[in-house]
């Protein structure tokens, strides 16, 4: 009779894997608060036979144990042979005495068996590098070795785990069910790395109705547990990590380890060597710095809903190519009725589309009745929810492709039936590129040269419309300024009534500018060199619906989730400094604009804000604040930041001379509309200023 796992009546019991290096205590805490965040309660860890014999070894292992016995449902997994106990002078050696390894297991539960329930007993013995079965080629010294260990364990009240497979093998599970081991088993341990590792992988209920059908014909029912699988992240694939995820709880086990929390630290050595394997360094869920992968972030946040929500994306459907690319429509603004348009086969493709700027064009677009393929890897907070807003409204119309923009090969899949790109995914804040200049540098440069490479190996590339930034321009000290009142303004008077122009000298500034600005001129010169349809925007400070403001992104959005939210803002500097700012679908219209006048634009770079008639310090946007909201905010002041612009407003003259563009939205009514959409998100009645307020845009939110 064939057995029943115990895992198909009820979902398997959720840990997560982390090895810890003699010493790392600050780094215990680390995972010890984040397993709390994400609710799991199960730790598998390695305790090093070897470590255990060195001078540190017994003081770590000591607060290791009570520590993690303390908080959490720990699983020590011993292994490694003391180098001076092997028959080779090294920890993956055979020990000379079998018996030493069972007196050490002895030993741990004497001292801490009160701190753990289960024994793992050795770790992945078919791996060369912890087990050499070179020196044991019957596995005789293995067998009698843990066999002893387990025999013992049980003898001491413990239950078991045989050490973990990787890759699975029932003709090894067999030799130890001939050895006699697994009558003192109470668990079997398998390993599988799928997509990292495994490439020829088959489903995990294949693999472990193999380990099902050798305990079978032995008559032996433990329990089955996926003690070590994973997803690397090394070619920032975070999706395909989620995914895997979900497929390894998916699994018809009793338990499933996930490995890991954090990423190895890129100064340290694995098994196999100093980066000898760049795989083995992305394993985990969060980066080294703490910063988290995406699977952290939706699990933290929405539990394993959320994160089962993500996995199921995927795009929905595989248009034709369309032959004919020469007529580009202009999409309505809202306040004009949608006409449908003449082309609907292939998809407008919306690099960084689940973002802010990218849910209003997409929502524009498919309007019309304009398929959409949105690009984003989702490492945003709140994009998700943007994704469910235009999936609620728009259905099939809407395709989604989870990679990154430094995965050239996902870019070219997504190129192939492109009708128009717009290329928005972008690391956005200038703080976070002082913080790490290497990540800022391969997604904003990196990331734009693939795009460019992949669409220059097109026969017909579509055209192209690329998000710049005013920090190009530097710091703009070279630009004199005299303090009025409220605000900073220009001395010299054509700029003070126009604004910073085109003609401006670039001067990147941070490493944000650098990256922005070296991409920036990447995509002119592939017009100019390559013959490429493309078109650069150098923006201003752009806020609408959708904008999930922080502190260092989005700040418009920012200061109003602030007030509402009753919380005080921080101002860097002394407030004085003045921005343009432009309503999202003001900069929609220009998009589309560009689009349209893609072969007289072509290589070219426009300034776009919302110009001299759109302009606020950001002491007068508290005192708007104050106005919208009934109630000034309290605001706090710190140092002037690194690059930190005192007066930059945007001189939009010669794209509106292009194209005929103008903004229509002033300050005053964009701001409203802002603030009646962060607060019907947030649930509070709308109310501006005692007066009720609709729109077209703000009726059709996701709330």
């Amino acid at each position: 009779m064939k057995m029943q796992s115990t895992s198909s009546l009820t979902k398997p019991i959720l840990g997560v894997l982390e090895w810890f290096r003699p010493g790392e205590y600050e780094q215990v805490e680390r995972v010890l608060a984040d397993l709390k965040t994400i609710g799991i309660q199960h730790l598998r860890t390695g305790v090093s036979w070897a470590d255990w014999h060195t001078a540190q070894g017994q003081e770590w292992y000591t607060w290791l144990l009570k520590k993690l016995g303390n908080e959490i449902n720990v699983l020590p997994c011993f292994h490694y042979t003391p180098p001076s106990l092997g028959i080779a002078s090294k920890t993956s050696a055979p020990p000379r005495h079998p018996k030493d390894y069972a007196d050490f297991i002895d030993l741990m539960i004497t001292r801490f068996g009160d701190y753990f329930e289960w024994v793992e007993l050795w770790n992945e013995p078919n791996n060369l590098n912890d087990w050499d079965w070179r020196l044991d080629p019957e596995w005789q010294i293995f067998s009698e070795m843990i066999g002893a260990a387990a025999y013992w364990a049980k003898r001491r009240g413990k239950k078991t785990v045989l050490a973990g497979m990787s890759p699975v093998e029932p003709h090894w599970l067999a030799r130890m069910c001939d050895r006699g081991i697994l009558a003192y088993i109470d668990a079997i341990g398998i390993h599988g790395f799928p997509g990292t590792w495994e490439f020829d992988w088959q489903e995990w209920s294949i693999n472990v109705e193999k380990v099902r059908v050798v305990l079978e014909r032995y008559g032996l029912e433990p329990e089955l547990w996926l003690t070590e699988t994973g997803f690397s992240t090394w070619r920032h694939d975070e999706h395909g990590q989620l995914k895997a995820f979900l497929h390894a709880i998916a699994a018809p086990v009793d338990r499933v380890y996930w490995y890991s929390l954090y990423d190895l630290h890129p100064d340290l050595s694995t098994q196999d060597g100093f980066h000898a394997d760049e795989r083995h360094y992305h394993m985990g869920i969060k980066h080294p710095d703490g910063t988290p992968k995406l699977l952290y972030r939706l699990w933290a946040s929405g539990g394993l809903e959320a994160v089962q929500e993500i996995g199921e994306i995927g795009v929905s459907s595989q248009l034709s190519v369309v032959s004919q690319k020469e007529h580009l429509p202009i999409f309505p603004s809202p306040h004009l009725p949608i006409s449908p348009i003449p082309n609907p086969q292939s998809p407008a493709l919306i690099t960084g589309g689940a973002g802010f700027i990218g849910t209003n064009l997409a929502h524009r677009l498919l309007s019309a009745g304009q398929p959409v393929l949105l690009f984003d890897n989702l490492s945003r907070p709140g994009v998700e929810q943007n994704l469910r807003w235009l999936q609620q409204r728009h259905g099939d119309l809407v395709q989604i492709e989870v990679a990154d923009v430094r995965d050239r090969y996902a870019l070219r899949r997504a190129l192939q039936n492109a009708f128009m790109v717009f290329h928005f995914a972008a690391q956005v804040a200038v703080t976070s590129s002082l913080k790490n200049p290497l990540h800022d540098f391969e997604v904003n440069a990196t990331g734009t040269l693939n795009l460019l490479e992949e669409m220059r190996s097109l026969s017909t590339p579509p055209p192209l419309v690329f998000t710049s930034t005013n920090k190009v321009y530097g710091g703009l000290q070279n630009v004199p300024l005299r303090l009025n009142h409220t605000r900073y303004e220009p001395i010299d008077d054509l700029v003070c009534r126009f604004g910073i122009s085109e003609d401006r000298a670039l001067n990147f500034y941070s490493p944000y500018g650098c990256s922005k600005g070296a991409a920036d001129q990447y995509v002119i010169d592939y017009a100019r060199t390559f013959g490429l349809p493309a078109v650069v925007f150098r923006m201003s400070c752009i806020y609408g619906s959708h904008q999930f403001g922080t502190e260092d992104q989005g700040w418009v959005a920012h200061f109003l989730i602030r007030a509402i939210e009753e919380q005080p803002i921080t101002l860097y500097g002394d407030g004085m400094q003045v921005r343009d700012i432009l309503f999202v679908e003001d900069l929609v219209d220009a998009f589309l604009l560009a689009q349209e006048n893609i072969h007289t634009l072509s290589g070219q770079a426009f300034n776009i804000g919302g110009g001299n008639e759109n302009t606020t310090s950001l002491v007068e946007f508290v005192d708007l604040i104050g106005e919208v909201h009934g109630k000034k905010p309290h605001v706090y002041f710190d140092s002037w930041r690194p690059g930190d612009q005192r007066y930059y407003v945007s001189d939009s003259r010669k794209f509106q001379t292009a194209t005929g563009w103008t903004p229509s939205v002033n300050l005053r009514q964009g701001v409203r509309k802002l603030y009646q959409w962060l607060l019907e998100r947030s649930g509070q009645c709308l109310a501006v200023s005692g007066q009720l307020f609709e729109s077209e845009l703000t009726q059709n939110l996701y709330l």
